[in-house]
């Protein structure tokens, strides 16, 4: 378990990676509503395909809990029902959650291949779990049960989550909160991972660079937070003016944007600064300069979608760059923390 446990926890970090990916790519295609109810589909297990499928028909059969779009609205059967020549109010029930009522068959599959990415890793924590648990009987670590449930219990946590995210049509904060948990999890499986695998290799420490460290992280992390807010205000322009006018996406944009805008030079100036310090200094860790290249990727995809009304595959680029980039620079800082202790 000592070799195969690192494993696992490698796997449930690039896991929570492809599930940052996969809603970056919801969120690209607008397809946050795509599936209107959760856990299941407009009340299927397996997504419908066509509209048809989903509008109420006469001399038709509906299982209890199918959603059917009926002038608009969103109706829930109450029970197995097949319809009769006219429609019958008293077998449906209206979806009170909200009044999102529309079916796009690219959307319904982008948001359910989401959510069938985050359902295998669950899977891979239930596996974590599992192998915290060998892992302690054999070397009694607490740590590692510790950075193995919490995480756990954060997914749980973010399952839920993603259920308000649809109940309550995509709420801004809901979003922001739910991206910022995904980074904690982050963190604490990279955490996780320097315990199990990490602890016997020997670290410089430099303390600017400790603490610069540090602050691009926390800087990254308010970043990234700041990014799901100027992201729901194009959410809201796509709205008014469609997915095809993307060239609106961000007129007359609020203040945040500009925050958002301009705090990428601090990001950039603390960045380049670790590059600086790790070169003269010879501190050695390579990690920097993916650091650096993930900068220059987020400056760039972040010009594009501003200039170039946000070319295909750029706000996805633009999003795990970003959570990359965290993870990066926080494992950076675990190791220099160590180095600490070593000396």
């Amino acid at each position: 378990m000592k070799n195969r446990f690192p494993k696992i926890v490698k796997v449930a970090i690039v896991s929570v990676y492809l599930i940052f990916l996969a809603g970056a790519v919801v969120r690209m295609t607008g397809s946050g509503m795509g599936c209107p109810d959760w856990p299941k589909c407009f009340g299927y297990y397996i997504p419908p395909t066509s509209e048809t499928q989903i509008t109420w028909k006469p001399n038709s059969d509906y299982k209890k809990g199918f959603i059917i779009i009926k002038d608009e609205v969103l109706f829930v059967a109450d029970s197995n029902v097949k319809t009769a020549t006219t429609f019958n109010p008293k077998n449906w029930s209206k979806y009170t959650k909200h009044d999102y009522a529309k079916f796009n068959k690219y959307h319904t599959w982008t948001e359910y291949i989401n959510r069938l990415v985050s359902v295998l890793s669950g899977f891979v924590f239930l596996f974590l779990i599992a192998g915290a648990i060998l892992h302690y009987r054999q070397f009694k670590n607490k740590e590692v049960l510790t950075f193995s449930f919490i995480p756990f219990f954060l997914m749980l946590f973010e399952a839920w989550l993603g259920k308000k995210v649809v109940d309550t049509n995509l709420t801004p904060a809901i979003i922001t909160v739910h991206m910022v948990v995904g980074l904690i999890i982050v963190a604490l499986l990279l955490q996780l991972h320097f315990i199990v695998s990490n602890n016997k290799k020997t670290h410089t420490y430099n303390s600017i660079f400790n603490k610069l460290l540090l602050i691009s992280a926390i800087f990254s992390l308010i970043q990234i937070a700041l990014g799901t807010q100027v992201r729901q205000f194009i959410d809201e322009q796509v709205k008014l003016y469609g997915f095809e006018n993307k060239n609106f996406s961000l007129m007359n944009p609020s203040i945040k944007f500009y925050i958002h805008r301009s705090f990428t030079i601090a990001i950039v100036l603390v960045n380049f600064a670790l590059f600086y310090i790790n070169q003269i200094k010879h501190l050695g860790y390579k990690l920097v300069n993916w650091v650096v290249f993930l900068i220059f990727l987020e400056t760039i995809t972040g010009i594009l979608m501003y200039y170039a009304d946000f070319p295909m595959g750029t706000q996805a680029i633009h999003l795990l760059s970003g959570a990359v980039l965290f993870g990066l620079q926080f494992y950076l800082w675990r190791q220099v923390s160590s180095g600490k202790k070593q000396a």
